[in-house]
């Protein structure tokens, strides 16, 4: 699928599956009751319909954010947001594990299971937006779009500093 026709957006425009907040929008959502909390499993937000369908024990997606083992997107060493394969059990990859409101409850803090997205197009790039929120910016898009100075700016600027010796 190609990028989106806007400078930047969010994150969930390239989720697979809807991302269910609290178990009373999964209810809103999906017209049934969320099933019950297991706190033996990592909370889990999103569910895949056609898992159950699948033939095989375990369902591969490819791509959904590397995180570590505090939940973290992991970075490469270019500063760029990882993706990583995720492969669970048909069983897993059905269901979600919302926890209660006020999640007060053991395993609700553990780190998510991400979502699954679809690959990114050769012009997207998953980035930190300011306050350390994530979005995909479109490359042929973003620099011209931003306010204040772009990036043609900056080394044009840097251009008359070189030349001034500053």
């Amino acid at each position: 699928m190609p990028a989106l026709p806007y400078p930047s957006y969010s994150i969930e425009n390239l989720y697979l599956f809807p991302v269910y907040n609290s178990q009373d929008e999964y209810q809103r959502g999906t017209g049934q009751a969320a099933p019950a909390w297991d706190a033996t499993r990592l909370p889990k937000f999103w569910f895949d319909p056609t898992a159950k369908d699948s033939t095989t024990r375990n369902v591969v997606y490819n791509s959904v954010l590397a995180l570590d083992d505090n939940g973290k997107e992991m970075t490469d060493a270019n500063g760029k947001i990882m993706l990583d394969v995720l492969m669970l059990t048909k069983q897993e990859a059905s269901t979600v594990n919302i926890p209660p409101p006020f999640g007060n409850v053991p395993g609700a803090t553990a780190p998510p299971v991400p979502c699954p997205m679809r690959p990114l197009a050769s012009n997207e790039e998953i980035y930190y937006q300011f306050g350390g929120v994530l979005a995909v910016k479109n490359t042929d898009l973003f620099d011209n779009a931003q306010s204040g100075f772009a990036a043609s700016d900056r080394a044009l600027l840097q251009s008359i500093a070189t030349k001034l010796g500053l």
